[in-house]
């Protein structure tokens, strides 16, 4: 028996061409670096993520599927293991497309909880090879939400440093805001 050059045989959830796969389920309206923390330590776990970005008609977006994937394109535009793709309708029937067999979610609070375990408990129900990983949010990011950011960014509030720069300007072009610099007020100051 060789060791140490034989090929282990592919598992389940493994594509021939892109290793263990994960998904990373959501609306990302906007992406936050909330998100950007959970996809950099889903890829500490699996080969690849695709952020399949939910087409939802019931759901009120600020930024359309399209608009949102352009985002997030450009985002990772040097992450070659990140695939940036958009879905309508179940969520199992598109990874089942995909050839993954976990789904990965953030979790901020326990009240997250709750919601994404009912989720993920239909999910499995729908596919019982289909698992889901849940991430606690970083420390750093546990208060961010895409709809909070939404909020603050609406109303003139700084958003710098919770989303990526580009997020920065597209909410402000969205709510014709302008594009100013404000300068940080300290207690030296």
């Amino acid at each position: 028996m060789s060791r140490g050059n034989e090929m282990a045989p592919k598992k389940e959830g493994e594509d021939k061409n892109m290793g263990k796969v994960a998904i990373y389920p959501g609306s990302f309206d906007p992406i936050t670096y909330g998100h950007l923390d959970i996809v950099e330590r889903t890829l500490e776990i699996f080969d690849k993520v695709i952020v399949a970005i939910a087409d939802n008609a019931e759901k009120r977006s600020l930024f359309s599927v399209e608009e949102r994937l352009q985002m997030a394109k450009i985002i990772f535009k040097d992450t070659p293991n990140v695939i940036v793709d958009s879905f309508k309708g179940l969520l199992v029937d598109y990874v089942a497309k995909t050839n993954a067999k976990v789904i990965v979610r953030g979790l901020r609070a326990t009240s997250d909880f709750e919601y994404e375990f009912h989720m993920a408990s239909m999910n499995r129900s729908l596919n019982t090879h289909l698992d889901t990983l849940f991430m606690m949010t970083s420390k750093d990011y546990f208060f961010v939400s895409s709809r909070t950011i939404k909020e603050v960014a609406k109303l003139g509030g700084g958003i710098e440093g919770l989303v990526p720069d580009l997020v920065v300007r597209r909410l402000k072009e969205k709510f014709k805001l302008p594009f100013t610099k404000k300068k940080k007020i300290g207690w030296d100051d």
